[in-house]
């Protein structure tokens, strides 16, 4: 079967990525000749149409002929026919309530959904992501959006001169400005109390957010030493504390101790602990996932609680943004044009922008369209080997007969009009 794939435009605000390179389809292309990429133009992608024409890739403004149809984010419902299948971010498999429509959608007319997050290998690790661009955009803009809240709190820093992800040329120009920067900051910061910068995880998302902030010169301290230390003898310090799941979380039977595949197993035996280390965050950027059987991380009482006594957690930078989810006061996702709230604990209202009184959340749910010439070039090296094997696959067999690779038919969601085996879970919320 001829392989014909072809790439949609992204239909949300600012969206620059695109799955593929032009460099990356002429080299699948090149080696393999029976697969035919087309391009539908697009005036917000971070590659320019002449990219692709010069390269030799057809660009095209019907796509309804192809075999397989792919794009980054959700496609738009009116654009998803039955007679083609679809490989895209779904952000369907906790059942989110916003794209059970779509989901149903795509199960009236029999067409097939294949969600890049469910492609893993043997070990259910994730083959294809944007974790580490997420990480590095999220941790620029957080410190952006630090020198912003204390500028309206009165307050003229140094991190002033951050600018948000999307403002910069390249992510050597990032790095290369914060290595600047850190000598003025770290001036600055000499007379004033330690900056404790807190990041949770240590994935790929933490990863790249910690890549950011190691350009700053800074001591690290383990969540433990946190608690113990004194940090007043730690003046003009930048201090980064990165958090394990056993640093979060304990059992609720304090007699059983944490055990890490238990907690993934059973988190409802398990609660958070973070509490005891709010009061000694200035920033905390949030990098792990969540989902409802697992504890929170913060809920809604206890920043009520920390910001009724004498608050220091100043702006928390949710980068995996579930909403209403590990940082329960995330009451929405944010764009790049209008990035930031800040939610009042006593109230529970949020006010977008700088201004007001509480912690302000910075959530914007595509942080990697930021950086999106490096995140799309990455995320297209991961995809590469999936390609030509998705493109020639003859989609009008059962589900049980499609031929494709073991990490790619794990990640079918729906197919002809049913859910897959492994999903029919969502079936449940679906009808809800």
């Amino acid at each position: 079967m001829t392989a014909k794939i072809g790439i949609i435009a992204e239909h949300k605000p600012g969206e620059g990525r695109i799955p593929l390179t032009p460099l990356q389809i002429q080299q699948l292309h090149a080696e393999n000749p029976e697969l035919s990429i087309t391009v539908l133009p697009s005036d917000q992608r971070a590659f320019s149409s002449e990219e692709f024409s010069s390269a030799g890739i057809k660009l095209s403004s019907d796509l309804t002929t192809d075999n397989l149809v792919i794009a980054v984010k959700e496609i738009d419902v009116k654009d998803i026919q039955g007679n083609q299948a679809y490989l895209f971010f779904s952000h369907t498999i906790k059942g989110q309530d916003y794209n059970m429509p779509m989901l149903n959608h795509i199960l009236d007319v029999g067409a097939t959904l294949i969600d890049y997050e469910l492609i893993r290998d043997d070990l259910d690790r994730r083959l294809v992501f944007f974790g580490r661009h997420a990480g590095l955009a999220g941790m620029v803009n957080t410190l952006w959006s630090y020198g912003q809240r204390q500028k309206v709190l009165g307050v003229d820093s140094p991190f002033l001169k951050i600018k948000q992800a999307q403002d910069y040329q390249d992510l050597e120009e990032i790095k290369l400005s914060l290595q600047i920067l850190g000598l003025e900051i770290s001036r600055w910061l000499a007379d004033k109390p330690a900056l404790v910068i807190g990041i949770t995880g240590y994935g790929n998302v933490s990863k790249g957010a910690q890549e950011i902030i190691d350009n700053f010169s800074l001591m690290e301290m383990t969540p433990s030493e946190l608690l113990e230390t004194d940090l007043s003898a730690y003046p003009g310090q930048i201090i980064k504390v990165i958090f394990k799941e056993s640093d979060m979380f304990e059992t609720i039977d304090s007699n059983v101790a944490f055990e890490l595949q238990d907690y993934f197993d059973h988190p409802e035996k398990y609660r958070s602990k973070f509490n005891s280390y709010i009061d000694k965050l200035d920033i905390l950027v949030n990098c792990i996932y969540w989902d409802t059987p697992y504890p929170r991380l913060i809920t809604l009482d206890e920043i009520k609680a920390h910001y009724q006594e004498a608050p220091s957690l100043l702006i928390v930078g949710d980068i995996t943004c579930d909403i209403d989810g590990a940082i329960q006061f995330n009451t929405g996702a944010t764009l790049s044009p209008d990035p930031v709230y800040v939610y009042d604990p006593e109230t529970g209202e949020k006010h977008m922008g700088f201004q007001g009184n509480g912690v302000l959340v910075m959530a914007v749910d595509n942080l990697p369209t930021e950086l999106p010439r490096e995140s799309s070039e990455a995320f297209g090296e991961a995809l590469l080997p999936f390609v030509s094997a998705m493109g020639s696959c003859d989609y009008s067999q059962a589900f049980e007969d499609l031929v494709l690779p073991a990490e790619i038919k794990r990640a079918v969601i729906a197919h002809q009009g049913q859910l897959a085996p492994d999903y029919e879970y969502l079936t449940k919320y679906l009808k809800a």
